[in-house]
């Protein structure tokens, strides 16, 4: 039997002979497959998620969200429709970074309190959702191997060591803007689930306050605003707190 590759001017040649899995090993990677690769890459990518949210923030600018809080709701749209309608273009708002507060009172404005909740915290939720699955596929494979400062290592090893509990303060306590605690948390190895549940759990408080707030922002000296805008500021004060105790750990690991 003849061999897989005869030499021939320096140059393997496949044998007449060959098997097709030796005919695969002879001849070259096709184009094809090389492209695939390419597309595949870590910071090809990397370089698509980037794209994504750069158009999604460019779309917000145009579309001008907050004139909600101006205008009102459309009227073809209400009822409970309108509510769940308003939660989808929560999440997606904030996935292209416009800030929850203002989505908040507009909830508040719009809906009530109880139903502007409702809808602020489902929005909150898919949100995140969306946000920690698109760092995780297209962001995380690129971004880890630049964990190397001290402080990146540290805030990586809290998430990934202790997902629910660590993302739970973050959402308890307001500092962290919303997008930068989901893509931090895709990154590192945190579960999808209890980011979820964390995301859920310790937004409700803050969201309660600002949907309260645009509730009754037409009487700003009601005792209902007066304490939403106290639970507002209290937990920011202990967020501050918080964070500059722990300095001296987190410069320590």
């Amino acid at each position: 039997m003849l061999d897989a590759h005869t030499r021939s001017g320096g140059t393997a040649v496949a044998s007449p002979r060959a098997t097709p899995s030796e005919l695969a090993v002879a001849l070259p990677p096709s184009l094809a497959a090389r492209c695939t690769r390419a597309l595949l890459s870590p910071w090809t990518r990397l370089s698509l998620l980037v794209a994504l949210l750069a158009s999604a923030a460019v779309t917000v600018l145009l579309f001008e969200p907050q004139r909600l809080l101006a205008d009102g709701w459309p009227p073809e749209v209400s009822g409970a429709a309108a509510t769940v309608v308003f939660a989808v273009a929560y999440g997606l708002c904030t996935v292209a970074f416009v800030p929850r507060p203002l989505l908040n009172l507009a909830a508040g404005a719009l809906f009530g309190s109880q139903l502007g909740l409702g809808a602020a915290v489902a929005g909150t939720v898919l949100g995140a959702g969306l946000a920690f699955g698109l760092g995780r596929l297209l962001g995380q494979e690129a971004l880890r191997p630049l964990l190397r400062g001290r402080w990146l290592k540290a805030a990586d090893g809290q998430l990934s060591r202790h997902g629910f509990r660590s993302m739970l303060a973050v959402r308890l306590f307001p500092g962290v803007p919303f997008w930068a605690a989901n893509y931090c948390a895709a990154v590192s190895r945190m579960g999808y689930v209890p980011f979820l549940l964390a995301t859920a759990l310790g937004s409700i408080p803050n969201t309660a306050a600002y949907v309260v707030a645009g509730a009754r922002a037409s009487a700003p000296t009601s005792p209902a605003f007066l304490i939403a805008l106290a639970c507002i500021a209290v937990p920011a004060l202990a967020g501050v707190v918080v964070a500059w105790r722990k300095r001296h750990h987190l410069r320590g690991c």
